[in-house]
């Protein structure tokens, strides 16, 4: 059973007086939409969404029950799955802080990861990802649609631009108008076609490279641990 194709098996509930309520993501891996319930869920279906190892995504397309030691039956539902490639996949938790859904949520993920050790999959509890990192990845998604690519060509003509480190304004002015140019440079850099280190704010002079040794590759890898999405 693929569960990416899968529809959530529990609703994300609308909590009166919160700032956040459910929504969807319109996923560029998928060319559908996720359901999420959380900005941090929000925050986790976009760094995912730019993975270019990921596949499929879907929202709560599962619950797992078992029986606990004392005899009663326990469930819980990963609000995230993540299918790679090479057709492993990734149950994930989207808590806004490590202590988020207290000793239940721990001792749920002890459960959880030996279920999917099992199979070759992995669980994690995905941690936000640092502040400026999460801003650079919000805007950059902006242009995640394939529209923004530009015209045939405009591809080859960017990594011409960029072949070495340059200002990112800079390398768009070579290519043309910067009103027609800036649209496609982002979706490059979405695309992980150029890259610039998103640790650091993007602005105009921010470095571009479409060598990802030179231009910034360390930064472009997966956040490993717990705060990230390296399979298991």
């Amino acid at each position: 059973m693929r569960l990416e194709n899968l529809a959530p098996v529990s609703a994300f509930p609308v909590m009166p007086g919160r700032r956040w309520g459910p929504g969807w993501w319109w996923s560029a891996t998928t060319g559908r939409h996720v359901v999420h319930g959380s900005a941090s869920m929000r925050t986790q279906l976009m760094v995912l969404d730019r993975d270019p190892e990921v596949t499929g995504l879907a929202a709560r397309p599962v619950r797992l029950l078992w029986r606990d030691t004392d005899g009663r039956v326990r469930s819980w539902v990963p609000q995230l799955f993540a299918r790679y490639a090479d057709g492993t996949g990734l149950l994930a938790d989207c808590p806004s802080s490590p202590n988020a859904g207290g000793d239940r949520a721990q001792r749920a993920r002890v459960i959880l990861e030996a279920a999917c050790a099992r199979v070759g999959w992995a669980y994690r509890r995905l941690e936000p990802p640092p502040g400026v990192v999460a801003a650079n990845l919000r805007w950059l998604a902006g242009y995640r649609h394939p529209r923004y690519q530009g015209s045939p060509g405009l591809r080859a003509a960017l990594t011409e631009a960029f072949a070495g480190p340059r200002p990112l304004a800079d390398g768009a002015a070579a290519v043309g108008d910067p009103l027609q140019i800036l649209p496609a440079v982002y979706h490059a850099l979405w695309c992980q076609h150029l890259t610039t280190p998103l640790e650091e704010p993007l602005h105009e002079e921010a470095l571009v490279c479409a060598d990802a040794e030179r231009g910034g590759g360390g930064v472009e890898k997966r956040l490993g641990a717990d705060g990230g999405h390296e399979k298991g």
